[in-house]
């Protein structure tokens, strides 16, 4: 997962400069971290989540900002949900709707944070 969290790096501070502050790995090891944490401008951040067998995670921690999550996932919890297992949580953890996040990473976090441009004062 490394080479593309660095892709998607690269593609938030240079295409979508602004929004993102810093970027950060957490957790596992320098050379297979866990997740990328992206620092949003407003003091929030971004958790981006990928694994090998595609399932992944965008979570907008915003508690501390406005008290509200957003989140894009596919753990298949909501089969009610017509885009199951994609969903999206929207605002706190109880309202999931759709998501129609595209499945490439980087085309989902230039879908992302541009969603996040549209909410950041």
């Amino acid at each position: 997962m490394l080479v593309i969290y660095q892709t998607l790096i690269g593609l938030a501070q240079n295409e979508l400069n602004g929004v993102v502050t810093q970027t950060k790995f957490i957790g596992g090891t320098p050379a297979s971290p866990n997740k990328l944490r992206l620092f949003v401008t407003d003091g929030s951040f971004l958790d981006v989540w990928l694994s090998a067998e595609g399932d992944y995670s965008y979570h907008w921690e915003r508690r501390g900002q406005t008290g509200e999550i957003y989140r894009w996932d596919n753990a298949p919890h909501h089969s009610r949900i017509s885009t199951f297992p994609d969903h999206f949580h929207k605002g706190d953890e109880r309202t999931v709707i759709k998501s129609d996040l595209s499945p490439t990473p980087e085309l989902a976090l230039c879908e992302i944070l541009e969603f996040v441009k549209q909410e950041v004062p």
